[in-house]
């Protein structure tokens, strides 16, 4: 049970430190939080156990592939129809396919982190939408949004357009869940599925939401297919994200002692909030079992894999999750990671080499510096560079990376990643004209001399 909800920010980490998970993504997991909540050897009982409802919470059409198949039953208190109508209400700075605010821009763009949010904001206020593309209500592309928030949920929210893979970047994160509490912390990434109600409080906020430290980080809404682990093809059985890594909660519940009188409900439905207000909390689920799962994944575990001959590797072989689409190989989004490494190629440059990419690249940073930009692009920030925009190393870091002494050399000082997606980000107006909008990030690449000599010689 969860009777803590409104501890202190002390008792709070106590209990998110003291959590116990599943192993395995992907996984047929099965969980109870009082013993015999589980039927046992059938999913829908004339009785449950204990006086509970039997609910299957689809992620996928129940006549996908197998492989493919995501559900999960839920043994809930009260069934999710019991529940007034839902009232629309304000989205904030929440934004959703298709964009059509601005036209898609082919400009490289760079962004400061958000600056610091206004007292009171909790996670769900806080969602900042940079950009994105495709149709939500088809099912098909990605957003792109940041969050900035110094206050804990008291509300609970779900996302029916798409699962959301949390990134943050300062300050840790409790997620309650229907399925149970998960911890996570900057390094870490959660992923909660389609329509999993959650509310996020803070570990580290200030009290009552006033000044002070405050959590910030990244989203991806995937809109298409669920995120899996990609296929490992001629790298064989073992790399990468390993399965056994990503961890899901172990069942917990609210009931109506747990929570303070009547409880917000906010639903994101075709790219609008609607909001309900229930008699009960909607995180009343005893036990369940499924694969339709929420997880939280340590980013450092990350197997990576480089040359150990000479050239830098594509970007793709940092891939954390892919959402695949109707074309073998061509993902909807992938999430990549450039998790601390070895570089050891010979004759080669070893920063992410100049390239024009028929895909287009979202990239944050958690913590440290990024490899191939010198300065500018800082933690809590991001650029974006669309498809077949040119981009690469500063000059800096070209020239130093030109003349540096090839020893084996380990990058463990930063932590980046990639939201890659097969269509181009079209920026929100409110992110095309933010002040923290970097003017110049175009000068990042001012310098890059000729040296060309026709003799073949380079002074």
């Amino acid at each position: 049970m969860s009777g803590d909800a409104h501890d202190g920010a002390g008792a709070l980490r106590k209990t998110a430190e003291a959590l116990t998970y599943l192993s395995g993504f992907g996984n047929e997991h099965s969980s109870e939080a009082v013993p015999g909540a589980l039927p046992r050897g059938r999913n829908s009982p004339q009785r449950v156990p204990l006086g509970l409802y039997a609910e299957q919470l689809s992620g996928s059409a129940f006549t996908e592939p197998r492989a493919h198949n995501r559900r999960s039953w839920l043994y809930r208190i009260r069934p999710s129809a019991a529940h007034p109508a839902f009232t629309r209400t304000g989205n904030g700075t929440l934004r959703t396919a298709p964009f059509t605010e601005t036209v898609p821009d082919p400009n490289r763009l760079r962004w400061n982190p958000l600056p610091e949010p206004a007292p009171g904001t909790d996670f769900l206020a806080g969602l900042w939408t940079l950009g994105g593309n495709g149709d939500a209500a088809q099912r098909t592309g990605m957003a792109v949004h940041l969050y900035h928030a110094n206050a804990s949920m008291e509300r609970v929210f779900s996302d029916a357009d798409g699962e959301l893979l949390i990134v943050p970047e300062r300050g840790g994160l409790l997620l309650r869940t229907e399925f149970g509490l998960l911890l996570v912390e900057p390094g870490h990434v959660a992923l909660v599925p389609r329509g999993v109600r959650f509310r996020v409080e803070l570990l580290d906020a200030a009290p009552g939401g006033g000044p002070g430290v405050s959590a910030r980080g990244y989203v991806c809404e995937n809109y298409g297919a669920p995120f899996q682990l990609p296929d490992l093809g001629p790298i064989g059985a073992n790399g990468l994200a390993n399965a056994r890594d990503f961890r899901a909660p172990v069942a917990a519940y609210e009931d109506d002692g747990d929570t303070a009188g009547p409880v917000e409900v906010v639903n994101k439905f075709c790219g609008n909030l609607w909001t309900a207000t229930y008699d009960h909390s909607p995180l009343d689920v005893v036990a369940w079992h499924g694969n339709h799962v929420p997880y939280v994944y340590d980013l450092r575990l990350f197997n990576v894999i480089g040359t150990i001959s000479y050239d830098h590797p594509d970007p793709s072989i940092f891939t954390v999750l892919t959402s695949p689409s109707d074309t073998p190989g061509l993902a909807g989004v992938d999430f990549v990671v450039f998790a601390p490494r070895w570089l050891v190629g010979e004759d080669t440059f070893r920063p992410p080499y100049f390239h024009r990419n028929v895909m287009s690249e979202y990239m944050g940073l958690v913590e440290g510096a990024y490899d191939a930009k010198a300065e500018g692009f800082v933690p809590g920030g991001g650029s974006l560079h669309n498809m077949m925009s040119a981009h690469g190393p500063d000059r800096e870091t070209f020239e130093r990376a030109s003349a540096a002494e090839l020893r084996p050399q380990k990058v463990d000082d930063g932590l980046a990643f990639m939201f890659e997606t097969r269509w181009p980000v079209t920026a929100t107006a409110q992110a095309a004209r933010a002040g923290h909008l970097q003017a110049a990030y175009d000068d990042v690449w001012l310098g890059l001399e000729r040296h060309f000599r026709p003799d073949g010689g380079r002074p």
